[in-house]
């Protein structure tokens, strides 16, 4: 009875052992199949070959177009849903980051969002997200929701950011150098010292937004709503503000400089009776 016992044992540990090597199990089912097949095959090979392989080979035909057709839909399935799994893991790894204040938070969301941009995807959740002292440089954000996330000191040069919410969302101390705005809802972001250097915010609501002490040199302001927003110490060198909604001759007192800015004709003049020493060279 023992010796049954381990006999079974034996024969039950060399089968685990086969089938957990895929290559292996699949050589063995090969075999098997081939010598079945051509056992019970091996009387029409002698009595009429001819007819035979006619027959083989219009099957051969026919397993031709079952890999040509079907082995590459059922590939391009696969791929595509496992590129679908891929980018829904990298969306949950940033909500699992989420509120989380760490330099491996902000890195590892970092890294999710450049492999989602591999992958085309540009709208992405990062409401609340800690990203300080990161590298964003030319990431595509567009239409992102990005409200209250803290992206201060770290470095977005030519990012787009086009059309996306960046409510009350901090950018103190980053670079945006070229950086596209175009239409972003800024309203309350915090670009206090940021470099917005050649920045397109075309559009863009920017009410009560704070710029004190940036750099908005050459920076595109266009048609935007600026209602409130605080430019104090700010420096708009050859800065284009016109259209700009909601502009005032106090806010533009506070600017570090005014030369060469471009504005609306009637603002414009009352810049150079009040505020000459800002438009000066």
């Amino acid at each position: 009875m023992r010796f049954l016992e381990k006999r079974t044992k034996k024969l039950s540990e060399f089968f685990n052992s086969i089938i957990e090597k895929p290559l292996l199990t699949s050589a063995l089912v090969l075999v098997s199949v081939t010598i079945i097949v051509i056992s019970l095959s091996l009387q029409y090979y002698i009595r009429d070959f001819d007819t035979f392989i006619q027959q083989v080979l219009a099957e051969a035909h026919g397993m031709i177009f079952d890999i040509a057709v079907i082995g590459i839909l059922i590939f391009w399935l696969n791929q595509n849903g496992e590129i679908r799994q891929r980018i829904r893991t990298y969306k949950d790894e940033i909500d699992d980051f989420r509120l989380w204040e760490s330099e491996e938070a902000a890195f590892r969301t970092v890294g999710n969002i450049k492999r989602l941009n591999r992958h085309k995807i540009h709208e992405i959740n990062l409401v609340n997200c800690y990203l300080p002292r990161t590298n964003l440089n030319y990431v595509n954000l567009a239409s992102s929701n990005m409200n209250s996330a803290n992206i201060s000191q770290s470095s977005l040069i030519e990012s787009n950011l086009e059309n996306a919410r960046l409510n009350q969302t901090n950018f103190e101390n980053s670079n945006l150098n070229q950086a596209i705005l175009r239409g972003a809802y800024a309203s309350g972001a915090n670009f206090k010292d940021a470099f917005l250097i050649k920045a397109h915010f075309e559009n863009a609501f920017l009410i009560k937004a704070n710029f004190n002490n940036a750099f908005l040199m050459e920076a595109d302001l266009k048609n935007c709503y600026v209602m409130g927003a605080d430019f104090e110490n700010a420096s708009l060198y050859k800065a284009d503000l016109r259209g700009a909604k909601g502009l005032t001759l106090e806010q533009l007192s506070k600017a570090k400089t005014l030369y060469l800015a471009k504005f609306d004709d009637d603002i414009l003049e009352q810049i150079k009776v009040n505020l000459p020493q800002l438009v000066g060279a």
